[in-house]
């Protein structure tokens, strides 16, 4: 199946895009979703975590307390790297599994850490949702409740917003109306069919 890879730096929008491809029918595996989905009480990816950063992570009703766990990540690259380790194959796992499931002309891949994570060879196409970091900090900040530094702190832990465009076989500049992002995805969506014909 013909995979395009949607990716961006955090707070670009890369939901809404999703969305909206979604309701155009085509299918979206989101690793975002496929993450919180391994941390539930009773999965693998919660039990692993809680061996190796222990209770601290913890809510009182068992399930993870994502503040606590982000707090611990972001100020050691040690722990970033081990949560990455837990998480990473857990997520491509079900990742594959749910592609596998699939029959549609192509898929849309939501990856916020394509780049990072090397993992351009695994799709055909490398789609891109950019937008001006001041709009990146504005809406992590509403978002998540965090400080300005916390958010450039998480912006920082990415790759930047130039090495991204330079992977980019398209981009979808989010700081546009909402209606002209959705004719651009339209636009993309029929290019899409169109390559995935070909391919």
């Amino acid at each position: 199946m013909f995979r395009v890879g949607l990716t961006g730096g955090i707070g670009c929008g890369k939901s809404t895009v999703s969305d909206i491809f979604a309701s155009l029918g085509v299918p979206v595996i989101d690793s975002d979703v496929i993450a919180r989905e391994v941390v539930e009480p009773g999965e693998d990816g919660l039990k692993q975590i809680v061996e190796h950063f222990g209770d601290k992570v913890l809510n009182p009703d068992e399930t993870l307390n994502r503040k606590a766990l982000r707090n611990t990540v972001f100020a050691d690259p040690d722990a970033r790297t081990a949560l990455e380790n837990i998480l990473h194959p857990l997520i491509r796992k079900r990742s594959n599994d749910q592609l596998d499931k699939l029959n549609s002309p192509y898929a849309i891949l939501s990856i916020p850490l394509l780049i990072e994570n090397n993992l351009t060879d695994t799709v055909d196409r490398v789609l891109v949702v950019d937008c001006s970091e001041q709009s990146q900090i504005k809406r992590i900040c509403a978002r998540d409740d965090i400080t300005q530094e916390q958010a450039e702190a998480i912006l920082a832990a990415q790759c930047s917003r130039t090495e991204r465009l330079q992977v980019a076989d398209n981009i979808i500049d989010n700081d546009q109306p909402l209606a002209e992002l959705r004719d651009k995805v339209e636009s993309l969506h029929r290019s899409y069919l169109s390559l995935s014909e070909k391919s």
